[in-house]
């Protein structure tokens, strides 16, 4: 990276990173997608006009620049959403920097990002979320992480986790009442309502934790008392799809998408499940939407007389 960026150059991005990070809250996984992509954008305009990307280079990009580094991607069989996630990354850099250093930044703004269909949620349906559930317990012989994992489990699907959140908690999130506070995304807090089921199943781990619960310890252990890592949470979710012969979708993030999508089934509104998901559009909820369209088209081609 050394020999694409220059010193200067270098310091502005990690500057921005860090901003994003204190400021805005991003996560540290977007940090390190958002990093990547910048320093994939600036190793193009190394490459492509044979010199060190500094701050004055970076300022005198071009159209044609943006277009052979687009046409660089799909070289490279770089996928439409990637290339498009990988442009976002670069234009809010240099919306950033074009503020601070004072330059106009329209070639980088109006470059086109490339089409993509959205891929809608697959969530799993009602009677395959709760056999999840139930069976992911039997995945360990160990019956205190046995207990643990369903405990995880059953907070994506009864409290439409994300699976950071849900490792995010702590002692000082136990005993739960009704409701359990989330911080999101974008340091983004909620109030979502805690199911008596996962009450239970988080009460059930607890019992039989071997570790003792310190306020600011995390909930959820590994085997050595550690935070759980998100890894072995998707390792036996992996496992147990298999065992019930389920999709290669049914993922920990997929009981996430069952909460909203059978929420949604069930005549939920759909500003109150953008609330209880900690979406920050509607438009991202409303990705639901169709999922349910999808679903009563099935049921109206598979039980109307007049269908087909």
């Amino acid at each position: 990276m050394t020999l694409a960026i220059t010193p200067a150059a270098h310091d502005a991005l990690e500057t921005w990173l860090d901003q994003a990070r204190a400021l805005k809250g991003t996560s540290e996984n977007t940090i390190t997608a958002y990093r990547a992509d910048v320093v994939d954008f600036i190793v193009f305009l190394t490459a492509h006009h044979a010199e060190p990307q500094g701050l004055a280079p970076l300022a005198r990009v071009t159209t044609p620049d943006m277009r052979a580094f687009m046409a660089h991607l799909r070289g490279q069989g770089i996928g439409a959403r990637s290339a498009a996630r990988k442009l976002s990354a670069v234009k809010t850099f240099y919306r950033w920097l074009a503020e601070r250093e004072g330059f106009e930044p329209t070639a980088v703004l109006l470059a086109r990002a490339p089409k993509f269909q959205k891929k809608l949620p697959r969530p799993l349906d009602e009677a395959s979320a709760r056999a999840m559930i139930d069976t992911v317990a039997l995945q360990s012989q160990t019956t205190w992480v046995g207990a643990r994992d369903a405990a995880v489990v059953t907070l994506l699907y009864g409290c439409g986790l994300r699976i950071s959140e849900a490792l995010g908690l702590t002692g000082a999130d136990w005993p739960m009442g009704d409701t359990l506070r989330i911080i999101g995304k974008g340091n983004k807090e909620r109030i979502v309502p805690v199911l008596p089921v996962a009450r239970r199943a988080v009460a059930a781990y607890l019992d039989l934790c071997p570790w003792a619960m310190a306020a600011d310890a995390p909930l959820f252990r590994g085997a050595r008392g550690g935070a759980l890592n998100p890894r072995l949470v998707q390792k036996v979710t992996e496992q147990t799809r298999m065992q019930l012969g389920l999709p290669a979708t049914a993922t920990p993030h997929a009981m996430r998408h069952s909460f909203a999508t059978h929420l949604l089934t069930a005549g939920g509104d759909l500003r109150e499940i953008q609330e209880l998901l900690g979406h920050a559009s509607l438009s991202t909820t409303q990705a639901y939407t169709a999922v349910d369209q999808v679903h009563l088209m099935k049921v109206y081609e598979a039980t109307h007389p007049k269908a087909g």
